[in-house]
């Protein structure tokens, strides 16, 4: 009859984060082979582009240009700025000047009351847009001139309800940079893979969606949801619920790193895992078997003999490795990844830490302001500022 100690159930246990591993491999192999076709050429409708902005983030300038330099027949870039007193507006009046053939209008104030405002700026830029096809983006995004044709071209299909892809840095000039990316390709993109492959897309990752408004109208709009966090994955979700397919682009646009310190990027991660744990309860708890570093560890720990040293520190690396070369290097195409995989180990401990944190966080800090997440909403602590000119449009 076979026993058990306490050590081979621990043991046990902490080999479950290879399988979400191998799961991983297999979906990030599966999605980027799977995703080598063309795709389709000639569908070009008109697009509006949707940018909510507020303040002044690094590069902002270029960030927008790189807009306004788009490869595509007609369309048009649509940005909403709180108030007249935002350091952004003199950077948006430039851009009309230096882009005098591109379409482009500056809209002030959402004309409503809202905890998101970011969310409350697309409501009014959804009803603002001169076209059905919209394409949404964060204002820290660059991309290339191929940006709008790559994009749209799923939504050919009657089928897609909207589409969205991968973002990496533009470049990364500290090791706090470098510890970011390696965490995004290592953890991030896997875990949505992994996602992709058991469930289908019912998200929708930020920093670019391209859908239509008849899509959105279908939920409710921005209007039914700018009250709550992670409108990026509510977008994917709501739309999802409509029988419409999600598509994930095996493309990548850049964004501007918006963080210096490891103390800013620390608090930004936590912020949005505090949000996963409040969307996504049983999701957020089940991400205790994807930390592998702790469960190796604890194994050596339990039984400190060389070959379990081997077995699961060696392996957790030698797998994490592999899987960030995978999806960074092979998938995305980014170079120099392999100079990053060191810091793999500080990333898993960083991360661990932070899954930690999440559980005594009641509230979240962002864009300078604290809220709390009740009931799937945000609160503020502090009542907002009123915005001057809120619904009236800048004509440059």
């Amino acid at each position: 009859m076979l026993t058990f100690t306490v050590r081979d159930i621990l043991i046990g246990i902490a080999a479950i984060p290879f399988i979400y591993y191998a799961i991983a491999l297999f979906s990030s192999i599966r999605f980027f082979l799977g995703s080598r076709a063309a795709s389709p050429v000639g569908f070009t409708p008109p697009i509006s582009n949707l940018k909510p902005v507020r303040g002044l983030d690094p590069d902002a300038y270029e960030n927008y240009a790189s807009f306004c330099r788009q490869d595509y027949p007609d369309y048009e870039v649509l940005f909403c700025v709180g108030d007249t007193t935002d350091p952004v507006l003199p950077v948006l009046q430039r851009l009309t000047r230096d882009f005098p053939d591109c379409k482009i209008r500056i809209v002030i104030g959402s004309g409503r009351t809202a905890t998101n405002d970011k969310v409350a700026k697309l409501a009014r830029m959804v009803d603002e847009a001169a076209y059905e096809h919209l394409v949404i983006s964060d204002s820290d995004v660059r991309v290339e001139p191929d940006y709008l044709r790559r994009l749209i071209a799923p939504l050919s299909d009657p089928k897609v309800g909207a589409v969205t892809c991968f973002y990496v840095p533009t470049e990364e000039t500290s090791w706090v940079q470098r510890l970011q990316d390696v965490g995004m390709l290592s953890d991030f993109y896997p875990g949505i893979l992994v996602a992709k492959q058991l469930d289908g897309v019912k998200f929708a990752l930020g920093p670019t969606i391209a859908t239509t408004r008849a899509r959105l109208h279908a939920f409710g709009g921005y209007s039914a949801i700018e009250n709550q966090p992670a409108d990026d994955l509510l977008v994917g979700r709501l739309i999802a619920e409509q029988g419409c397919e999600v598509v994930l682009l095996p493309y990548a646009i850049t964004t501007v790193p918006d963080y210096q310190s490891l103390s800013e990027l620390f608090y930004k991660r936590l912020r949005w895992i505090t949000v996963m744990r409040h969307m996504r309860p049983w999701g957020h708890l089940g991400l205790i078997f994807t930390l592998g570093l702790p469960w190796a560890l604890m194994a050596v720990a339990v039984d400190p003999t060389p070959a379990i040293a081997v077995t699961y520190l060696g392996g957790y690396f030698v797998v994490r490795a592999a899987l960030t070369a995978l999806v960074g290097g092979w998938g995305l195409k980014q170079k120099g990844v392999w100079k990053k995989l060191a810091w793999i180990p500080v990333w898993d401990a960083m991360a661990s830490l932070i899954w930690l944190a999440s559980f005594a966080r009641r509230t979240i800090r962002w864009r300078g302001r604290d809220y709390l997440i009740r009931n799937g909403e945000l609160v503020p602590l502090l009542p907002a500022e009123p915005h001057a000119n809120a619904g009236s449009e800048v004509i440059p």
